[in-house]
């Protein structure tokens, strides 16, 4: 097979991700991507996730600039970078940006940029972002120092904060491994930091422009905005082990934990729009056997009378239980709004086994600083759904995201199940940060743990497209079928980048106790049947078809952890039900993964307890009871 059709079938595109070029100075080590600085390492060991150059769209879209002039020296012991980036902003606006990034063995990291533009340009944000890694530093003590000169010992949260833990900020300490510290310095205009955990990007986010001044905003023509980053590695060992490359040895080892659990249901969306479609594909969810439908309904989307009519036959086909999640316009006395609701389904023949209802405006966010906007308390939208629908279980949350629920923390007392969604292309949508939101999943699911106990808990529909924008005015359109954050279609939902995901999800949440999981639907641009461009697909099935059957006939098994010793390239878990034990593994990473089985009991003999996954692939293997 080519390798155009190699990519398609593993990312849904014929567009390979341009490798990044790998920069060293000395025991640092740094990847040069689209301009930007991605895993920054020290002796093999992650200092920093990356250090970008950034411009947002008044939709808080990231610009894809042109970078003109490149020019990259790489020495013996240092390396020095050089390129102007253009944004092309609307009206024939433009902003020029001029990038210097240098490194030397012993010396600090600077990495500097001058930003003008000839027209004026309109922004939400345009500077230096920096990531910290999670893993590892999460709850790790930390010293921050802040714009008026003070000095402030500290830890970065450990559970997810919802607002920004560190502010005012000029630069920021960590320990990077014993004796081994990093200094992050940041000029040019205030910086703060936010939990990106909050939408499970993988990151503490130290970013340009406080949330609390206004956006968006304008930089005039003719004024440049200069900004300078250093890193400052102090390495105090007495005496260091020669230099490695590479944190993690190339083979994989599994083993069997402790912990163990119950897998939790799976559930499909189901929508007004794609409800004809999932009837004329009755015997592919006769085939999935999910134990959950989940109709959304959206009033202010023109939803009416005619969905319920709709949702009633696909019940009819599906004998699973069923879930109505709403968006309340809150526009007219609320008792109103859902008993008319009520009556809707009444007439339709169509009755939910629980209900999940919120505002429709809580789907807007709210970030720091800004007004909440107009709504009813929440203790008095449960009121009237339990009024309305009285022998229905009555769930709430959010619509949206991890982030809207953590800012915004609903009273469970009125609710039977707590429940939001997740989304990995928020802020980043390349391979490798898609696939690292898994590590920000556990953090997730301990906060909502933290802050709502032991309270039945539901997680979805959680899709690599983006369903609804919290954070601007729409989702992305993607004609063709890029990597583009906040899109409403990703090529990769088609392929088995997908498959991977959504198994690798469902280990990195199976802690979480959760009653159900919905990762996709059942037609659609977020659905397991394939589109009209998609030939490498089974019987017109996306590989996400086999990872969401898969799921759902393991619900109500035994699970149990299994430990990899390489977590951000392989993930593993076991299940036990009748027909036997069985280890689930996934390769999500992008290069061949080779996997030391030697430490478990296998039903059947592998060769040299040695597996190798492709890119992306996941697999099962057998165990011994």
């Amino acid at each position: 097979m080519s390798t155009s059709s190699e990519s398609f079938r593993i990312y849904g595109t014929h567009a390979l991700e341009q490798k990044p070029v790998r920069l060293t100075a000395g025991r640092l080590t740094a990847d040069l991507s689209d301009g930007n600085l991605r895993t920054i390492a020290y002796d093999g060991v992650e200092v920093l996730r990356a250090v970008s150059y950034l411009v947002r769209d008044r939709d808080w879209g990231t610009y894809a600039p042109e970078i003109a002039d490149l020019t990259v020296e790489q020495g013996d012991d240092a390396f020095s970078v050089r390129y102007t980036a253009i944004c092309k902003g609307p009206d024939a606006t433009g902003l020029a940006i001029g990038v210097r990034i240098s490194a030397q063995a012993g010396s600090p990291l600077v990495f500097e940029a001058d930003a003008i533009s000839g027209t004026g340009f309109e922004t939400n944000r345009c500077g230096f972002c920096i990531l910290h890694p999670i893993v590892g530093v999460a709850g790790m003590p930390v010293t921050v120092e802040h714009a008026d000169g003070k000095r402030v010992e500290t830890r970065f949260p450990d559970l997810i904060e919802p607002w920004q833990p560190f502010m005012n900020m000029s630069a920021i300490t960590h320990t990077v491994m014993t004796n081994v510290t990093a200094r992050c310095g940041m000029e040019g205009d205030v910086f703060e930091m936010e939990d990106q955990r909050n939408w499970s990007d993988a990151s503490y986010k130290t970013y340009v422009r406080p949330l609390a001044l206004p956006w968006p905003y304008r930089i005039p023509a003719g004024e440049t905005v200069k900004q300078r980053i250093v890193l400052d590695i102090a390495d105090r060992r007495p005496k260091p082990l020669a230099a490695t490359t590479n944190g993690h040895s190339p083979l994989t080892t599994l083993t069997l934990g402790e912990r163990r659990g119950r897998m939790p249901a799976i559930g499909v969306i189901v929508t007004p729009e794609e409800a004809g479609a999932v009837v004329k594909a009755s015997a592919v969810l006769d085939e999935i056997k999910p134990q959950e439908l989940l109709f959304h309904f959206d009033p202010t989307a023109g939803h009416g009378a005619e969905a319920f009519k709709r949702f009633a036959e696909v019940t009819r086909l599906h004998p699973g239980m069923s879930t109505l999640e709403i968006a309340l316009p809150c526009k007219q006395p609320l008792l109103d709004e859902t008993t008319l609701i009520a009556t809707q389904m009444r007439n339709a023949g169509f009755k939910p086994d629980a209900i999940i209802i919120s505002p429709s405006v809580d789907r807007r966010s709210t970030p720091p600083g800004s007004k909440w906007p107009e709504c009813p308390p929440l203790e008095d939208v449960y009121e009237v759904a339990h009024a309305a629908f009285p022998d229905i279980r009555i769930g709430g949350g959010m619509l949206s995201y991890f982030t809207e629920l953590n800012r915004k923390r609903v009273p469970s007392e009125p609710l039977s199940f707590i429940s939001h969604c997740t989304n990995p292309i928020v802020h980043a949508a390349d391979d490798l940060s898609v696939m690292q939101t898994l590590e920000a999943l556990p953090f997730i699911t301990r906060s909502v743990r933290a802050i709502y106990g032991d309270k039945p808990y539901r997680i979805g529909p959680s899709t690599i497209p983006m369903r609804q924008n919290p954070y601007g005015s729409r989702t992305m359109d993607n004609p063709k079928g890029g990597r583009i954050p906040m899109a409403n279609t990703d090529p990769r939902h088609n392929a088995l980048f997908a498959e991977a995901f959504a198994m690798g999800y469902m280990a990195k949440v199976l802690d979480a106790e959760l009653e159900c999981l919905t990762l996709s639907a059942v037609t659609g641009s977020f659905g397991l049947l394939a589109g009209q461009h998609e030939p490498f697909t089974t019987d017109g099935r996306r590989p996400l078809f086999n990872a969401v059957k898969t799921l759902a006939g393991l619900a109500g098994t035994e699970w149990r952890e299994c430990l990899s010793s390489n977590p951000s390239q392989v993930l593993a878990f076991a299940t036990k039900a009748a027909t036997g034990a069985t280890l689930w593994i996934v390769n999500i990473s992008g290069q061949d993964q080779e996997i030391d089985l030697g430490a478990l009991r296998l039903s059947d003999a592998l060769m040299g307890g040695v597996l190798t996954l492709s890119p992306y692939q996941a697999t099962s293997v057998a165990l011994s009871d």
